[in-house]
């Protein structure tokens, strides 16, 4: 196989691996994009004058709607929210692309906290009036988009998710039934409204898909307010409430993850062996005319092993990368590149593959460690191409893959002269090469004949051959006579074997 040919052979078995890497890398990457613009919202409000018992509401509404992407990104879903910030009448505070609309009320205890949750269109005009407006009942209704007055009993956030603090919840919705239970009796026609407050009643923000945004009590409200003001939110204060990429990618959303990325591996394993193949079937088309159907059987069988090793190095690498990048396994692996866990995870399958060889006999050990160099040597090279290519071309993970794969073939021609070189050292000096090369001594068997040592061999069974009866004539025959000479012979050693030195 010739230096081009083995790069190209190992720039298969890792490309899909540096896919998969450098996707799962990107997803950790845009959760912790997602947790900076957390703290960015929050920060915002430093150097505001509202009080924080004021301020606490703004604070929950970005944390909701913030920590409802994180975890819509950690779980690789499309649903979003977005913090309206609109001072409209009864305009809810948080809006989203999956239908919802969320209005939040962050009240000392849960009972007000569902009282202003369940306020009516009539109770807002009370309001009105007592804090000095001078519209008549009708012009107030007709300014705010109302027909007539029977919308007065109305509930004013209808159709919103009310949220509330996570601790108020039971105690709400408690005090909302006992509201119902009175209101049936002695005011029915407030009865809807408690209910339609209670039905929508709810600690978080959801999709209805899983992704939901992360309760927050009052007092945390309140004590994330007083941070803010000062803008001390960062990303230790976060993870005290459980806001970090360890946190908040679950095994299961790894999982998840990897497998996706496995799936992007074996698909460009699959076309990266299969290709040589199909070039090779093209090629012969062409010389002879025909195809030859063993080629297909090869095309088969490089794709099914292509696309099943790349799936499982894919998913090993994507898994190892997200647990890596995300802090599970520490913060000092937290800055890892996802190509070096790449290489890392070729170099030790195929290490643990040929370990297995070798322990079924297949591979010698020799065998087994001057492989383990080989791809060493070819995945430092095309690790160092692909890190100096991405430098001048900026286009993620392309110019990786080009220099990548530059690296590779460069990495094989330079191992293969680095090998004849040693061998040819090993050769002249009988150096073993701490023992990965083996010197053998051995004479060879016409050597050892010429010198008058009878050679050892096996009985053979020769059956009995039927040899027909021929007339031979008397010949004249003369007789030579040959002097003794001394006879020399100058034994060469050479390469005999993989990693092997012996007379040749």
């Amino acid at each position: 196989m010739t230096a081009f040919e083995e790069g190209f052979a190992f720039y298969a078995k890792q490309a899909g691996v540096q896919i998969a890497g450098f996707e799962s890398g990107a997803y950790v990457g845009r959760v912790d994009e997602e947790i900076a613009k957390l703290i960015h919202d929050l920060n915002a409000f430093e150097r505001f004058k509202t009080d924080p018992d004021m301020l606490k509401g703004d604070i929950a509404e970005f944390w909701h709607s913030d920590t409802f992407n994180i975890n819509a990104v950690a779980r690789d879903s499309v649903s979003r929210t977005v913090v309206d910030r609109s001072h409209d009448f009864a305009s809810p505070d948080i809006s989203s692309n999956f239908g919802e609309i969320f209005g939040l009320k962050y009240y000392k205890d849960g009972a007000v906290s569902a009282q202003q949750q369940a306020k009516s269109v009539f109770e807002r005009f009370h309001e009105y009036r007592l804090a000095g407006g001078k519209d008549t009942l009708n012009a107030f209704l007709e300014k705010r988009g109302f027909a007539d007055d029977s919308v007065l009993h109305d509930p004013i956030y209808a159709g919103q998710v009310r949220v509330i603090p996570k601790e108020q919840l039971e105690t709400a919705c408690e005090w909302l039934k006992r509201k119902i239970a009175t209101e049936s009796t002695i005011r029915p026609e407030q009865v809807e409204r408690y209910k339609d407050t209670l039905n929508m009643l709810s600690d978080r923000l959801r999709d209805g898909q899983g992704t939901e945004s992360i309760p927050l009590t009052e007092a945390d409200a309140k004590a994330l307010a007083v941070l803010a003001k000062t803008g001390d939110v960062d990303t230790e204060e976060l993870q005290i409430l459980g806001i970090s990429a360890d946190e908040v990618i679950r095994f299961e959303y790894l999982a998840r993850q990897a497998f996706k990325s496995g799936l992007s591996a074996a698909t460009i394993s699959i076309v990266l062996n299969v290709a040589p193949e199909i070039y090779k079937a093209i090629s012969y088309l062409i010389q002879n005319g025909e195809l030859d159907e063993k080629q297909f059987q090869r095309i088969g069988f490089a794709a099914i092993k292509g696309g099943s090793e790349g799936f499982v190095r894919g998913t090993v690498s994507a898994a190892i990368t997200v647990a890596c990048k995300s802090g599970m396994l520490g913060a000092a692996l937290e800055g890892i590149s996802p190509s070096l866990v790449g290489m890392a995870t070729v170099l030790a399958m195929d290490t643990m593959k040929n370990a297995f060889r070798v322990a079924t006999g297949e591979m010698t050990r020799s065998e087994l460690a001057q492989k383990l160099v080989n791809e060493l040597i070819i995945s430092s090279a095309a690790l160092a191409g692909g890190t100096i290519v991405q430098a001048f071309i900026q286009i993620p993970v392309v110019g990786f893959m080009i220099g990548s794969f530059v690296g590779s073939a460069i990495g094989s021609f330079a191992y293969n002269c680095g090998y004849s070189a040693v061998m040819s050292f090993c050769v002249d000096t009988g150096f073993t090469m701490f023992g990965l090369v083996k010197q053998d001594y051995t004479l060879p068997e016409d050597v050892l004949k010429d010198i008058g040592i009878d050679v050892f061999k096996y009985e053979k069974f020769l059956p009995v051959q039927f040899q027909q009866q021929c007339f031979s004539a008397i010949t004249f025959e003369r007789q030579k006579f040959e002097a003794n000479t001394l006879g020399i012979r100058i034994l060469r050693r050479g390469v005999i074997g993989v990693s092997e030195v012996g007379y040749i």
